[in-house]
């Protein structure tokens, strides 16, 4: 069921990374991003994979990895992604990217909890740095990094507590907290 699918398609950010993502599972991936809604079907995204260790490791070198987590800088060696997703714009198709790079990013994620990954998507990316670091021409603008792997932590979903905060939090057993608002409480009408 769909549902169960979305509960289960979280921002995982610590990995088995001895267990491999291999390119034909990555391209699987970008085909669902292939042939999900485009706005006016411009389709002007592109995508750059890694599953190289030495690629990988210039890829996480640009990430920000946990904003609300203020005492930690990102999984350890071995527990690092064993492959990311670069959402690329082409602004020889089109300018603007609008909704797509959400659409596509939210599929791949869907088909990556599908196969038994986790994934965590970045938009706190040191765009000047990974463009550099990968070479990726100026014709396309980095929208978003998707990070890949084998989740080794447990992801829960909690109701928001009193305090109404949203700030996600792990406990003393690494268990990572995610507080969301009730249904109720996102109805207007």
């Amino acid at each position: 069921m769909l549902k169960d699918l979305i509960l289960k398609n979280r921002s995982h950010r610590r990995f088995d990374e001895s267990k491999q993502i291999t390119r034909d599972q990555l391209l699987e991936l970008v085909d669902l991003a292939r042939l999900s809604p485009s706005a006016a079907n411009r389709q002007p995204l592109k995508y750059y994979l890694s599953n190289e260790k030495a690629k990988n490791e210039l890829i996480f070198s640009t990430l920000a990895w946990a904003a609300a987590l203020k005492d930690w800088n990102g999984p350890d060696e071995g527990e690092r992604p064993s492959a990311y997703i670069v959402i690329l714009g082409d602004k020889n198709v089109y300018e603007k990217f609008g909704i797509d790079p959400g659409i596509v990013a939210q599929s791949i994620l869907l088909g990556a909890t599908e196969k038994g990954f986790g994934g965590c998507m970045f938009g706190s990316v040191s765009r000047g740095k990974l463009r550099e670091l990968l070479d990726i021409a100026s014709q396309y603008e980095i929208l978003y990094v998707l990070a890949l792997g084998y989740p080794v932590e447990k992801v829960q979903i909690d109701d928001l507590d009193e305090s109404g905060s949203t700030n996600y939090w792990r406990d003393e057993n690494q268990v990572h907290h995610v507080p969301k608002r009730s249904l109720s409480e996102i109805i207007v009408s």
